[in-house]
C-alpha cells in the first residue's frame, strides 16, 4: 500500500478529523537530508498538520551515546518541520529492535491524537512487509519447525528467523537483511499487538544503506532530493574531524540549530565510556556482582564479562572481544551499556507488565503545535510532563524510579560532555524546549 493508497483507504472509510496527527520513531543520530526527505514526505503526501516525533534520549537502541546529547537533537528536528518531540525512556529507547519498536508505539499510540505511524523502509510497500509482520506475530507450526530446525543446524538467531520466513513464504526471502525493514516489521507487530488504530504508512528509503560508512557520492554532485549519506557515514566523518564534509550532509537548518546549541560541536563516542566500563567492571570482580540481573547479559556473557575485567579495553575494542554468533556486536554493545546504566532485565519486566511506556516527557515543542499540545492533554492515557518538578505529583513511585533512570542517563552523559569542555545544565534545571 502507497502513501496515495493510505490516504484513498483512510478517507474510503469516513473517517474524518478536524487535524492530521503523523507520529515518528526515531533517533536523529544525528538528523540529516534522508530525515528531512521523510518529514517533507510526511506534510505533502499525507497532509499531516503535526508531526510528533517519539526519540531516544541520549543513548541509542544499538547500545551507544547518541553523537550530540537530546535536545541539540530536539532542536535540530524541531527546526527541521517536527511540531513535537517526546523522549522514549532510556529502559526501551537501549532495548532490542522489539522493544525499541513496541515502546515508540506504544508511547505514540498513548497521546490519543495519532492518526499515522510513519517510518522508512527498504521495501517501501506496506503488502510484504505486512504480510512478514503477521507470520511473526501469529507464529504458525511451519515456521516454528523451520525455525528449530536452522538453530540446530547451527545458524544464529537472525539467520534462521530470516531462513523460517522464507520458508513460510518465498516472496518474503531476505526481507530481514535490511535494518529499516526489520523495524517496519516491529512497528507493525507492535500496532497488532495494541490492536491499535493508528493507520502505518511506509516511505522507501533513499540514499546510503544504513551501514554504510563511506560517502558512495561527492557532495559537488549529490542531488539533495535522493543521495543521502547514512547517519553511520556522517558519524564516521564528524568522529575523523572532517568538519567541511560533515557539515555538508545536515540540512542547513538543522546544521544552524547545532550550531546554535554547540558552538564547537562536541560529539560524544563509544569509546569515551572505556573508563567507565573498566572501572565498572573491576568493582564488579571485587565485589563479586552477579551481571546476569542487568538487561541484555545472559549468565554467559556475565562469566565471560567478568573472566576479560583485567584486561583492559576500550568500549568498541571489548566489545569486539566479546561478540560471538550468537551474541552481535550490537547486544553486546547493549548488555555493556545496561550495566553502565544500572537497566535490569527486572526494569524490562516490570516495562512489559505496564504494557507500554508509562509516561511521556516533552524534550521540546514549536509554538504552532500548542493547539496540538492541549488536544493530547485532554485525550493522553499517560501522564504527560514538561516540569520534572511536578513528576513526583504525577507519577506512582515505582513509575517515578523508572523516570528517574532516565535522568540517571542524561547525567550520564552530560559528564561525558563535560569532560569534553561542554558543561550543561542537569536534568533538575534544564527547560523544555520551545520555538518559534
Amino acid at each position: 500500500m502507497s502513501i496515495i493508497d493510505t490516504i484513498i483507504y483512510f478517507e474510503s472509510e469516513r473517517i474524518f478529523y478536524s487535524m492530521k496527527t503523523a507520529g515518528i520513531i526515531a533517533e536523529y543520530n544525528p538528523f540529516h537530508h534522508g530525515h528531512l526527505y521523510q518529514l517533507k514526505q510526511v506534510r505533502e503526501h499525507i497532509g499531516a498538520d503535526f508531526i510528533i516525533i517519539a526519540m531516544s534520549g541520549d543513548f541509542v537502541q544499538r547500545g551507544e551515546p547518541a553523537i550530540f546529547d537530546k535536545y541539540t537533537r530536539t532542536r535540530m528536528a524541531l527546526s527541521c518541520g517536527a511540531d513535537l518531540v517526546l523522549e522514549i525512556p532510556s529502559i526501551s529507547a537501549t532495548s532490542s529492535a522489539e522493544n525499541f519498536a513496541y515502546y515508540g508505539v506504544s508511547l505514540l499510540d498513548q497521546m490519543g491524537v495519532v492518526d499515522f505511524l510513519c517510518f522508512g523502509s527498504e521495501l517501501g510497500e506496506l503488502p510484504p512487509l505486512q504480510k512478514a509482520a503477521k507470520i511473526l506475530w501469529e507464529e504458525p507450526e511451519t515456521f516454528k519447525s523451520r525455525l528449530r530446525s536452522c538453530l540446530r543446524q547451527g545458524l544464529s538467531y537472525p539467520a534462521s528467523t530470516d531462513e523460517a520466513l522464507r520458508f513460510c513464504d518465498m516472496d518474503l526471502s531476505g526481507v530481514l537483511s535490511s535494518p529499516n525493514n526489520i523495524l517496519a516489521i516491529e512497528y507493525l507487530k507492535a500496532l497488532r499487538r495494541r490492536e491499535s488504530k493508528i493507520v502505518p504508512v511506509t516511505i522507501r528509503r533513499r540514499g546510503q544503506g544504513y551501514h554504510d560508512t563511506s560517502l558512495s557520492v561527492p557532495p559537488q554532485i549529490r542531488d539533495e532530493n535522493t543521495d543521502f549519506a547514512s547517519a553511520s557515514a556522517i558519524r564516521r566523518l564528524i568522529f575523523e574531524g572532517s568538519e567541511n564534509h560533515w557539515k555538508s550532509e545536515l540540512p542547513a537548518p538543522a546544521l544552524q540549530a547545532l550550531l546554535e546549541e554547540q558552538p564547537k560541536p562536541c560529539p560524544i563516542s563509544p569509546n569515551d565510556l572505556s573508563a567507565l566500563l573498566n572501572y565498572r567492571l573491576l568493582e564488579a570482580l571485587r565485589n563479586h556482582d552477579d551481571l546476569s540481573r542487568f538487561a541484555d547479559i545472559s549468565p554467559e556473557l556475565a562469566k565471560r564479562l567478568i573472566h576479560s575485567a583485567l584486561d583492559f579495553s576500550s568500549f568498541t575494542g571489548r566489545t569486539e572481544h566479546l561478540k560471538t554468533r550468537n551474541y552481535t556486536y550490537a547486544r553486546v554493545c547493549r548488555a555493556m551499556l545496561h550495566l553502565l546504566l544500572n537497566i535490569t532485565s527486572e526494569d524490562i519486566r516490570t516495562l512489559r507488565e505496564l504494557g507500554g511506556v508509562p509516561y511521556a516527557r516533552v524534550l521540546g515543542f514549536c509554538r504552532r503545535a500548542e493547539p496540538l499540545l492541549s488536544t493530547i492533554k485532554a485525550n493522553a492515557s499517560i501522564p504527560l510532563i514538561t516540569k520534572t518538578a511536578d513528576a513526583g505529583s504525577l507519577l506512582s513511585p515505582r513509575i517515578f524510579s523508572m523516570l528517574e533512570k532516565d535522568f540517571f542517563s542524561s547525567h550520564l552523559y552530560q559528564s561525558l560532555s563535560f569532560q569534553k569542555g561542554r558543561p550543561m545544565k542537569n536534568e533538575y534545571t534544564k527547560s523544555v524546549m520551545i520555538l518559534p
